[in-house]
């Protein structure tokens, strides 16, 4: 007899490339292929999904490896690792869901609510999010002059989430509107949190609700992170900041703590060699670099101050462009930064 799991990753082997196109946006097709970096969506070619094969056995469809690092397992293991879900319950919750089936009585009962706010609900919420191209988030930040990110394995789209105002009764029906999700990750990769922007239809801007942004789950010392850091990491408070400083120097591994307390204390990767700090031209911005720095160099890492011209590098971004931001940042970078993130970004 087969268990629920076996049968789960038959049925999602039966179309193995509908779940790659989902949750490898970053991969393409090759043969009876999927070939992505690895089973966080990075670009590359060192991780291969087959698309078709028997249903068990050698060369089955929906196995996985990773040349680089040797792991291996069924389309079940491949999204727990791409989510960050650690058991097997909320794993087949999130495969049931992929798959439209319908949840049993059993797992209903074992899978209570999460309590709002938690950390997860934060990762239930993600898992309803789908890719962010060709959606109203991408042209919300199109419009914030970030422009080519639908590809970002950050970043996704939910057409209906829930908002609540604070002086929402209990008796009216919930409010929801679209909104730009940003998953907020340890250092290890799991997911912690989310950081929501809610988006009118009407504009592709921000909704007409006080706030338009809210996060949730556990912030203190995470961020939402673009790139993996080897040695340099760029660091700061706003998502669309660091976006933008993203969109200047694509091959620098960014990170936005979401506000000035938690950038602060947001935690260093330990074979950090170099953190550049995108300062927020305000007290409270200009306060959490200088604590962020002073912790930093504490650690032995060399600290670089980046500057806007205007209020954030957002706002230099939309009032100047792109090429006028890389040459504001040219000077600010080390000399061997700047030959590697920016006379070698991608065009």
């Amino acid at each position: 007899m087969h268990s629920p799991a076996a049968d789960i990753a038959r049925r999602l082997a039966e179309d193995a490339e509908t779940v790659c196109r989902h949750y490898l946006t970053n991969g393409r097709k090759q043969g009876r292929y999927w070939i992505v970096g690895d089973v966080q969506n990075t670009p590359g070619r060192s991780l291969y999904v087959r698309l078709t094969g028997p249903n068990s056995g050698l060369g089955a469809a929906g196995k996985w490896t990773d040349s680089a690092t040797g792991q291996h397992g069924d389309l079940l293991d491949l999204i727990a690792l791409n989510m960050g879900i650690t058991t097997l319950r909320d794993t087949l919750d999130e495969a049931r869901r992929f798959l439209s089936l319908p949840q049993t009585d059993r797992h209903r009962a074992a899978n209570p609510p999460a309590s709002r706010g938690s950390p997860e609900a934060a990762r239930r919420l993600w898992a309803m999010g789908q890719p962010m191209s060709g959606t109203l988030a991408e042209r919300y930040l199109a419009g914030r002059g970030l422009t080519g990110l639908g590809h970002l394995d950050s970043l996704r789209f939910h057409p209906n989430c829930f908002y609540s105002r604070k002086d929402h009764a209990l008796t009216d029906p919930p409010e929801a509107w679209p909104a730009l999700l940003a998953k907020v990750t340890a250092l290890d990769g799991r997911l912690t949190g989310l950081h929501r922007t809610w988006l009118d239809p009407a504009s592709a801007d921000k909704a007409p609700v006080i706030p338009p942004r809210k996060a949730m789950g556990n912030l203190l010392g995470h961020g939402v992170r673009i790139g993996k850091p080897v040695s340099v990491l760029a660091a700061g408070e706003g998502l669309e900041t660091m976006l933008s400083l993203h969109l200047a120097l694509p091959k620098l591994p960014v990170v936005a703590a979401l506000s000035a307390n938690h950038l602060a204390a947001l935690q260093l990767p330990a074979d950090l060699r170099r953190l550049y700090i995108a300062v927020d031209a305000d007290p409270a911005g200009l306060s959490a670099a200088d604590q962020l720095a002073h912790r930093a160099i504490g650690a032995g890492i060399d600290t670089v101050h980046l500057s806007p011209c205007l209020g954030d590098f957002n706002d230099d971004l939309r009032a100047n462009g792109r090429d006028a931001l890389r040459a504001h940042l040219r000077p600010q970078l080390a000399p061997e930064d700047a030959l590697t993130f920016l006379d070698h970004a991608e065009d």
